[in-house]
Formats: structure tokens, sequence, C-alpha cells
């Protein structure tokens, strides 16, 4: 059986599930910023309790020299008049990042999105 280096503690899965159903009816978009602690290699939020509803926030709040997760629901309206709140991780990894922040990063998006239960 083979363990994982990466951890997500009970406060990022409880972050994650609060995402998930409280953006499900909103009318804003919904997003959240995901780093890995080089300490212990968790997963962790890097503002807690702090929901970026303007993507303009949200690109502002990027380092510029450091990859992200960010756990995205986009709210919108199909062409028959339905509501859909897609929710999607984007995996932001600068041109700028270190080649060892890249490969951390990289050797973790799939956990996450796994442990995230997006689709897309």
């Amino acid at each position: 059986m083979s363990q994982s280096l990466y951890t997500l503690p009970p406060t990022t899965t409880k972050s994650l599930r609060d995402l998930r159903f409280g953006s499900a009816r909103a009318t804003t978009p919904q997003a959240r910023i995901y780093e890995i602690s080089k300490a212990d290699m968790s997963i962790v939020e890097t503002s807690p309790a702090e929901v970026y509803t303007s993507l303009e926030d949200l690109a502002d709040a990027l380092p510029g020299n450091t990859p992200r997760y960010v756990v995205l629901s986009y709210p919108m309206v199909t062409k028959d008049g339905r509501h859909k709140a897609p929710y999607v991780l984007l995996y932001y990894r600068p041109v700028t990042a270190t080649q060892q922040a890249k490969m951390l990063y990289a050797g973790a998006v799939e956990i996450f999105r796994a442990q995230a239960d997006v689709n897309r």
C-alpha cells in the first residue's frame, strides 16, 4: 500500500466542502486559493475564510512567482435558461516559478483534484 507525500488537513477538506455546497446557488463567482505548506507537505488555504467573488480580486491575490491551486465555482446560464455553477480546479503555474516549486505542485495536482471532487 502506497503512502502519499501530501496531506489535506481537516480544515482544508471542510473549506472545499463549504465552497462546493455554498456556491451552488451563488450569483457571483466563488473561489479559494490553496498552497502547499513546505513545513509538513500539507495542502492548506492561503487565506482562511477568504472567498473571492471577483475575478479581478482573485488575479490580484495570486503571487507572481509561486504556483497555487484555485478552486472556482462560476455561475452561468445555459442557452435553455437553466442556472449552472461549474466547479473547476485551476492549476496556476507562473512562468517565473522555480522548477522545484513546479515539481512540488505537479506531484500533488491529481491528489488535490480527487480530494476537491472537481471533474474539469
